[in-house]
């Protein structure tokens, strides 16, 4: 009995020896022997190549990556390519890889070496795990998509995969361009012309909807408003219109993200471009119910002045929103500034103290226009210039001199340096015309001509407050006499004086002892006997050294 034992235990312990020394039977057999391409040696290596292959749509090679045993060796190679399709599909929809994150030993993740997640997609209720696992082979031990998930491909393809092309031609689904399918490029091409054509016709019906909602009311700034709605409208549906197309097109995470960027991206223009025509508009129609209802010209004039500065700091503000909104969305920019602002000290400093002027102006300008020192229309004298103001920026004020030119000032003049402003308070103005004349002119007879001047030709001009004539300095040869008149609009103070002047001119020249004139007199040399007789009569007087 003992003897029969060991012989059946010699026989037991040869067989598995024999067992042993056996090849390993070949993976996916009907796929045929796999190309030297093919590397499975540790779960990075296998994921990777699976992604890489079926991004460039060979499929073929692709599927040698996925353990196909299960299925009879006749159908491996048909259904291989289809299952490996489907799994790069439901991948790039549902489950972004990290490719780095996976074990790069052939023995795998020490923590489990049975298998590598790649993770979890939902489906029914119920989460399905992505693993690659690691199965025997011929020639060793290789890394591939286990079985049990190549079970739930189909299920999941059937759940995430597309589901109205399916009458498209083979051609459309075995092959990729840039990462997409040709039935998805298809998709785009006509998912974009069509957006284009639906969001001209909803931008008309949505413009002639609010048209006649707008007529309703008396005012036109609605109708002005709904006018301006003309191209930002089409934009912000157009933007809204590629975002549902690409979600209903399943694209690749990667794709999909791409197109939601731009839809955001066109959706901020869109709203920025509203925001700016709806600025416009109002202020336009604020300022013509100024210029028509409002009798005041000076209050008119500065809340025009109001009006185009606070326009621009809202304009300003729409430019730095709308374009911080379009870079908050790419991480690295994000990162980035973040990183600089945060790190930076330095560099920080430098360019507070760079930007400190431009800053400065831009307050200056915000303080201008609540201050109300200028307003647009206003009659100043700055820099020896006397002109208009035609234009308030955040910067700078344009002056239209009086022969036209255009003077162009920083606006933290106006806040730093003193100027004339003849447009503030009261219109009213003196103007003062001077004279030089001779001792011998009749004051009198000069304040009678001012008078008349101003009753007769200068009545348009002077409001009749002030015509005064006053000799202002004596000096050694002449008098200067200062001819003083005013007005009510000081528009028209210069052409009185230069009136005023040029008359009191040809009134002196019909009076030809009243210009100035230079004199001169000749005294004979007195004699001796009188010369010594007048020193000698001053007892302060020096002696006098006698004649030669």
């Amino acid at each position: 009995m003992m003897h029969r034992d060991s012989w059946t235990l010699r026989a037991l312990v040869l067989g598995l020896g024999l067992l042993w020394s056996l090849p390993a039977a070949a993976l996916n057999v009907g796929l045929g022997p796999p190309p030297p391409s093919v590397d499975r040696r540790t779960p990075q290596a296998a994921v990777q190549g699976f992604l890489a292959a079926a991004h460039r749509g060979d499929y073929t090679l692709a599927a040698h990556y996925l353990d196909l045993d299960y299925i009879p060796r006749a159908q491996q190679a048909e259904r291989g390519v289809k299952l490996a399709r489907a799994l790069k599909f439901v991948l790039d929809r549902k489950l972004p890889v990290n490719v780095g994150a996976l074990s790069t030993a052939p023995e795998g993740d020490p923590a489990n070496e049975r298998y590598d997640q790649l993770g979890t997609i939902p489906l029914q209720g119920n989460n399905v795990p992505i693993r690659v696992q690691r199965v025997p082979s011929e020639g060793g031990l290789v890394w591939v998509f286990n079985e049990s998930t190549m079970r739930q491909v189909d299920p999941l393809f059937a759940e995430y995969g597309p589901r109205l092309v399916g009458f498209l031609p083979a051609f459309f689904f075995n092959d990729t361009v840039l990462g997409l399918e040709p039935w998805q490029w298809l998709g785009l091409l006509v998912m974009v012309l069509g957006s284009l054509g639906l969001s001209v016709l909803l931008e008309r019906l949505v413009l002639a909807l609010a048209r006649r909602v707008a007529r309703w009311t008396r005012f036109t700034w609605e109708d002005d408003v709904v006018s301006s709605g003309k191209g930002p409208v089409k934009l912000l549906t157009f933007s809204a219109l590629l975002a549902v197309g690409t979600l209903l097109l399943r694209l690749p995470r990667p794709a999909q993200g791409f197109f939601m960027r731009v839809a955001y991206s066109l959706s901020v223009v869109a709203l920025a471009w509203a925001v700016l025509r709806i600025l416009h508009v109002s202020v336009a129609f604020v300022q013509s119910r100024v210029s028509s209802e409002m009798k005041d010209a000076t209050r008119a004039r500065s809340v025009s002045t109001q009006l185009v500065v606070l326009r621009a700091i809202f304009e300003v503000a729409t430019y730095v929103i709308a374009a911080a909104l379009l870079l908050i969305q790419f991480e690295v920019v994000r990162n980035v500034g973040v990183s600089l602002l945060a790190s930076a000290g330095i560099a920080g400093l430098v360019l507070g103290l760079a930007a400190q002027k431009s800053i400065g102006t831009l307050l200056a300008g915000i303080q201008l226009s609540i201050t109300q020192p200028i307003s647009i229309g206003d009659t100043l004298i700055t820099e020896g210039e006397y002109g208009t103001v035609e234009k308030i920026t955040l910067t700078y004020v344009v002056l239209r001199t009086w022969d036209q030119r255009r003077l162009v000032i920083p606006i933290v003049q106006f806040l730093d340096k003193p100027f004339q402003n003849w447009s503030k308070g009261n219109p009213e103005m003196l103007g003062p015309v001077i004279l030089q004349v001779d001792y011998q002119t009749d004051i009198d007879a000069l304040r009678a001509e001012l008078r008349r001047i101003l009753e007769n030709e200068g009545k348009a001009m002077w409001d009749g407050r002030v015509a005064s004539v006053v000799v202002m300095d004596v000096l050694d040869r002449t008098l200067t006499v200062r001819a003083l008149v005013s007005v009510s609009d000081f528009s028209t103070l210069f052409d009185l004086r230069a009136l005023v002047r040029e008359k009191l001119v040809a009134f002196l020249r019909a009076h030809p002892l009243w210009l100035p004139v230079t004199r001169t007199e000749a005294r004979p040399f007195p004699p001796p006997e009188l010369e010594s007789a007048q020193l000698s009569a001053s007892p302060d007087a020096p002696p006098r050294p006698p004649r030669a």
